[in-house]
Order: C-alpha cells, then structure tokens, then sequence
C-alpha cells in the first residue's frame, strides 16, 4: 500500500509505502506530462537509491532528492 506524503507547486506526487522486508521504503514521484502523459522516478529511503526514472530532468531529481532526503525521518518509520 502507498500512502501519500506531499504535492509540490509543480504538481509532483509523492508517496511512499510501509517498510519493506527489507528495512526500506519505497518513494514514489509522479507528475501529469503533456507529452508523456506521467513522468515517474522511485526512490529507495534510507539510502536515496534512484530507479525508474522516466522524464525528470537532473536536476529536477536533485531537487526531488532535497526534498525526500531532507524528510526521510517522517517517512521511514
């Protein structure tokens, strides 16, 4: 199950999942794309490993990864 964590001024989408067997949680952004129709990226807390990224430029990633790494304590539980 995800449960959402915040909407940023662009639009993006962040949710997160429960802890994972694995002792991490999954984070995932999305936002609408007029031309993709959704770009996405997935991030694994508590170490910020990206995957899937499809669509967010670099430095949108970074500033994605401010935002998440910066409030992983309210995520990770």
């Amino acid at each position: 199950m995800m449960y959402p964590f915040l909407t940023l001024d662009d639009g993006t989408e962040i949710v997160h999942s429960e802890m994972l067997l694995d002792a991490r949680v999954k984070v995932y952004m999305e936002r609408p794309d007029e031309t993709q129709g959704f770009i996405h990226a997935t991030c694994f807390l508590p170490n910020c490993e990206w995957e899937d990224v499809s669509g967010f430029s670099e430095t949108e990633i970074e500033r994605l990864q401010d935002v998440i790494c910066s409030a992983a304590h309210l995520i990770i539980p």
